[in-house]
């Protein structure tokens, strides 16, 4: 079987009868690899949209979480404060307390006795 001499010299005529310098099946192969491409581009942009909806999502989630943590360390540090205010204040009462039961002892002593 006698072999193209067009082919030979590396010239071919696509299904449109136009010539071509790429063989028909490396011109579908390309054109095949090229919408591939674009499909696999395509789906990289939607998955950088949806990384991108998370990441945001994340962050506000964090965000949220500093707010509630600082709330809750004012929280604490503010029943803290309040135990050493009572504390403070237990103790001023205990002081009168025994400064009264002095005053009373002594005044006791001063009473004349009735009989």
């Amino acid at each position: 079987m006698a072999k193209d001499p067009l082919a030979e010299a590396g010239i071919y005529f696509d299904e449109l009868n136009k010539l071509r310098v790429l063989e028909p099946d490396v011109g579908q192969k390309t054109s095949e690899l090229k919408e591939e491409c674009k499909e696999f581009v395509d789906k990289i942009g939607q998955f950088q949209k949806i990384v991108g909806g998370l990441i945001e999502l994340v962050d506000e989630l964090a965000k949220e979480a500093e707010t509630e943590k600082m709330k809750a360390i004012g929280a604490r540090n503010l029943l803290k404060s309040v135990a050493k205010q009572r504390e403070a204040q237990q103790q001023q009462l205990q002081a009168l307390i025994a400064e009264k039961k002095m005053q009373l002892e002594s005044d006791r002593c001063y009473l004349p006795m009735l009989d």
